[in-house]
């Protein structure tokens, strides 16, 4: 049995690249990233996964651990070294419980939705609510969520026949800065010139409704998932808008509870672990000689040796922390 450890630095994992038809490659030019490959385009960098078709593997942290696996971790036999890691209170089951990615939307996404609990098992999904936090917007960006007032299931089914769906999904004009809680039954779509924060429930089961007529990378079009859209939009969410903390608090919800923090010393939970996401400025974490710049995500494990504090360095950070 391992003897129990607190730990002094993060866990910090690769991350994972997606092409996406609406990709760009603000991923490499705002936050500087080595993608891939010179010509595709990246709309997703999955930065925390416990997917079997994507998996995290950890590329600094404890050196005799470097090259494990998020889920080797989170699945860790030894009970005392788990509950070192991830606290007592982490759910004993199943994957590690939320995915963290970056969003590069150079296009719109697609109209779609996520499937609520009560549809995801009949449908053979899993349910995922989440939230966007906006890194970086264009002038005019938009989100589409939920839809406007007077949409009925009928009349959606009708545009959807025609192609005017557009007219009944709700826009919502966006700044960086801003952020959407979107729980599973949602209607939505990511618009075009934005660069996202996403927290979510680890899944990845999405029902495309509508793709605004586009062809995929392949010159097809996309697979569509309309019945299924169908049975998980809820029709009852009229013309939502942008989040409003509650003090530093984003959201809270069973699945996660996200805050925003600014400034030159922030103080992360201390009995707890906390995936630490920086918005804007370089911070190192407690002494430690590493810099994390906007982009960066890492993992604080529960115990921990000394004050677990964000420093700033050459001016204020700005950090998202995320808690289940």
């Amino acid at each position: 049995m391992n003897p129990v450890r607190s730990f002094s630095e993060p866990f910090v994992f690769s991350p994972l690249y997606q092409v996406r038809v609406w990709g760009g490659r603000d991923l490499e030019r705002v936050f500087g990233r080595q993608l891939p490959d010179p010509d595709q385009p990246y709309g997703e960098a999955w930065e925390l996964s416990d997917r079997p078709e994507a998996m995290s593997r950890l590329v600094s942290g404890p050196a005799d651990w470097v090259g494990r696996t998020l889920g080797d971790l989170w699945r860790e036999p030894d009970v005392a070294l788990r509950e070192a890691m991830f606290g007592p209170g982490a759910p004993g089951a199943g994957p590690f419980p939320l995915l963290f990615k970056i969003l590069d939307a150079r296009e719109r996404l697609s109209l779609q939705v996520h499937p609520p609990a009560s549809e995801a098992s009949a449908l053979g999904g899993e349910p995922k609510t989440e939230i966007w936090y906006i890194a970086a917007a264009a002038d005019g960006a938009e989100l589409y969520a939920g839809v406007t007032a007077g949409t009925t299931r009928e009349r959606f089914e009708e545009a959807l026949t025609d192609g005017s769906a557009e007219r009944w999904v709700h826009r919502i004009p966006v700044k960086a800065g801003d952020f959407l809680f979107v729980p599973s039954g949602r209607l939505h779509a990511i618009g075009a010139g934005l660069l996202i924060f996403e927290i979510q429930q680890n899944s990845d089961t999405t029902y495309r409704v509508y793709d605004w007529n586009r062809l995929g990378l392949d010159g097809r079009p996309r697979e569509l998932h309309v019945a299924e859209s169908m049975r998980c939009i809820d029709f009852s969410d009229v013309e939502p808008g942008c989040g409003h903390p509650d003090g530093s608090r984003l959201a809270a919800c069973d699945y996660f509870q996200v805050e925003r923090h600014t400034g030159e010393r922030l103080p992360l939970p201390a009995d707890r672990p906390v995936v630490v996401t920086v918005v804007s400025g370089t911070a190192r974490l407690g002494a430690g000689e590493r810099v994390f710049r906007a982009g960066d995500s890492f993992l604080v494990p529960a115990s921990w040796l000394g004050p677990k504090t964000i420093v700033a360095s050459g001016g204020p950070v700005t950090v998202l922390t995320t808690t289940w």
